[in-house]
């Protein structure tokens, strides 16, 4: 994987998945970042790919507080609006890789930016994570 930066899409392997989001049928870009999240969930070994932050900063685009996705490599071709449940499936996938210390975290020859990196996915996390749930107050009468 060759990155010139530490956005989810700065990298060749991202910039080829929103090339491929950008080529999809509209009602397949959904499948296709499923697809990446739930791979990335399922491996048992070594972690490649660097789909999951790309996959992940789009969904949590439309979360509130989320931050719209650069243009300059990210998907030219307008998303979906995602079902709520890839929230979960895309911090689920993000928590999987910041563990991996022997997957993506030894793709950075610099250790700051690998810091910086991290902070990405942990910024992306805290958007994805669900509202906690409202509790209805009781009205209480004196």
């Amino acid at each position: 994987m060759v990155t010139w930066d530490t956005g989810p899409f700065d990298n060749d392997t991202a910039a080829d998945f929103a090339n491929a989001l950008d080529d999809a049928e509209p009602e397949a870009r959904e499948s296709l970042i499923r697809g990446v999240l739930i791979r990335t969930i399922d491996t048992n070994g070594y972690l490649t790919e660097a789909e999951e932050a790309a996959a992940a900063a789009l969904i949590a685009a439309q979360c509130p507080g989320g931050e719209p996705v650069d243009m300059s490599y990210g998907p030219e071709t307008p998303m979906p609006v995602f079902p709520s449940d890839l929230r979960a499936l895309a911090d689920e996938a993000l928590a999987r890789i910041a563990s991996d210390q022997d997957g993506p975290a030894s793709n950075w020859v610099d250790p700051e930016d690998w810091k910086q990196w991290r902070a990405i996915l942990t910024r992306l996390r805290t958007i994805l994570a669900p509202p906690p749930p409202s509790i209805a107050l009781f009205d209480v009468q004196p």
